[in-house]
């Protein structure tokens, strides 16, 4: 193992077990950095970082401070440098898609996590990293078209299905939209957003059992959507 590559081993096992997460911030806030934080455990590069192996404590020192200071472009040219030594690392171009985005660097980040989803294309943290980068940057059909592309190589999971969903939505797609909120909310039934997300399709479509499904769920699990859900009724 080089002193500048990521275990991938390690990367690997952390991301399935925070990919399962729900990515409840992305309803009432759509920039990117929102999907990070929900992914996430504490919202940021270093928590990802900080647990890697021993002999990375450099690397992840170093991403930890840079992130602390919100040192974004830093934090690219050091996954940049990273990547002029191993251009085949998929957890450096993710590092360096993250950068990008919080700088605002929209379009470098799409191109970074691109690279990610290449090299990596069984992890579905990447393909979900930039659909929502095509959604920050107001192209949802190219979000639906990624998360189907991800949907075709590997089984999709609630959180993807939910992104789903979202661009669907925006596109004014209903149809398409409840049937992937639906998959969301059968592979997890505690995902509130996902549950909205579904009676609000289901308003839209006059699907009244659907809908009632939904309030019924959001009722036990977040009571403020439930009231938000129960006000387009009345619509």
């Amino acid at each position: 193992m080089t002193p500048t590559s990521l275990p991938r081993a390690v990367a690997r096992s952390l991301r399935a077990a925070i990919f399962g997460l729900a990515l409840t911030l992305l309803a009432s806030c759509s920039p990117q950095a929102a999907l990070v934080s929900s992914l996430l455990p504490d919202g940021t590069v270093s928590v990802l970082l900080s647990h890697l192996e021993r002999e990375e404590e450099g690397n992840r020192k170093r991403i930890a401070e840079l992130e602390a200071r919100q040192d974004w472009d830093g934090l690219a040219k050091f996954a940049d440098d990273n990547l002029a030594r191993d251009r085949h690392s998929a957890d450096w171009w993710f590092v360096a898609g993250y950068a990008h985005s919080q700088a605002g660097r929209r379009q470098r980040a799409i191109e970074c996590y691109g690279e990610m989803v290449r090299l990596a294309p069984d992890d579905m943290l990447g393909w979900s990293l930039l659909a929502q980068s095509y959604r920050d940057t107001r192209q949802p059909l190219r979000a639906v078209q990624t998360l189907n592309n991800a949907h075709l190589v590997h089984k999709g999971t609630a959180s993807t299905y939910f992104l789903l969903g979202e661009s669907y939505a925006e596109l004014d797609r209903d149809l398409p939209a409840a049937a992937a909120y639906r998959e969301a909310v059968q592979l997890n039934g505690e995902f509130a957003q996902a549950w909205f997300g579904l009676g609000r399709a289901s308003s839209r479509l006059g699907r009244r059992d659907e809908y009632e499904k939904a309030l019924k769920a959001l009722e036990r699990l977040d009571p403020v959507l439930a009231q938000k859900l129960a006000g387009l009724r009345s619509r």
